[in-house]
């Protein structure tokens, strides 16, 4: 079930990521997506890998953390977009976060990223085979970046 409210905004933003991710990466997001677009945003919400989106602020807030991303970085949805991005690493990986998103903004997305984030409680997980890509809408207006992974390891 979609957070509600907010289910019309879910559904806007669910189309802006699979849109943005299959044209910048040449790759659909999810696989045999539906043709209704509140099960469509049920489907990516209830995926069994992390999706997490920020918009374009100075300094960028979460707009959308699917079930797994709630689950992984112990959040309700209220706190989770409510949250600047960067709070998503420990400070002493926030250069290494920014670098990445630099190189993202660049080049549109990269396939490969690794990196340590932290969870609402305090424990450390590794994510691995990271995609993070700009959030470009159909006209190519940038509306923010978006990650997707779904390997992690725990650093405890």
């Amino acid at each position: 079930m979609l957070p509600e409210p907010d289910a019309g905004a879910l559904i806007a933003q669910t189309d802006l990521l699979l849109d943005s991710h299959l044209r910048v990466t040449g790759r659909p997001l999810l696989a045999d997506a539906p043709a209704d677009p509140r099960a469509r945003a049920e489907a990516l919400f209830r995926a069994p890998f992390v999706v997490v989106s920020h918009g374009i602020e100075a300094d960028p807030v979460f707009n959308y953390g699917n079930a797994s991303a709630l689950a992984r970085f112990e959040m309700t949805w209220a706190e989770f977009v409510a949250l600047p991005s960067r709070f998503s690493a420990e400070p002493v990986n926030r250069d290494e976060r920014a670098r990445l998103l630099a190189a993202v903004t660049a080049k549109g997305y990269i396939d490969d990223y690794a990196g340590v984030r932290i969870a609402k409680s305090g424990p450390r997980f590794r994510i691995r085979r990271a995609t993070v890509w700009n959030l470009i809408d159909a006209a190519g207006v940038f509306r923010g970046q978006a990650a997707t992974f779904a390997e992690v390891t725990s650093c405890e």
